[in-house]
């Protein structure tokens, strides 16, 4: 699997621009056929479980669900990171996602979802609905140990 990582900048007009930032051949996984694999996959390309603040990272998906870019849309401190449906929709829509799936960590190494988790999912699974992307899961990272909103039947 190729594991396209990209930025937004503003160009000179003011506008929203994607930014390749690096390409990696990831041949352990084949497709984002489970939260597993996708676990599998932020933990040893973006060490997402090793990290001391939270990260919030956005896969962007195809019309096929495979990935077309993966981005660090937040980066917070050791309890919260800011998260906006806005941020998150501008790079799926810059990089032409029909789908997207949402990947944070949890520094405590415990995945249970927090109060502020479940409202900012239920909030973007409205947003990327008014536009017509579909949000497929939301995954907590913890140490060994993973929460899928979509298995957890909170999505």
């Amino acid at each position: 699997m190729r594991i396209n990582t990209y930025s937004t900048h503003i160009n000179q007009d003011g506008q929203n621009i994607l930014v390749k930032e690096s390409t990696v051949n990831y041949t352990s996984v084949k497709m984002l056929s489970s939260p597993e694999k996708i676990v599998e996959i932020m933990q040893e390309v973006f060490n997402l479980n090793k990290f001391s603040e939270e990260y919030v990272y956005m896969i962007a998906l195809n019309s096929k669900c495979s990935p077309i870019g993966f981005f660090q849309v937040s980066h917070g401190t050791v309890y919260t990171s800011l998260l906006q449906p806005r941020e998150v929709l501008i790079r799926a829509l810059l990089v032409g996602a029909t789908g997207i799936i949402i990947c944070h960590n949890h520094p405590s190494g415990y995945p249970i979802p927090s109060e502020m988790d479940i409202k900012v999912t239920a909030k973007l699974k409205e947003a990327c609905e008014l536009i017509g992307v579909i949000l497929y899961d939301h995954i907590i990272i913890g140490n060994d140990s993973y929460l899928s909103f979509q298995e957890a039947k909170l999505l």
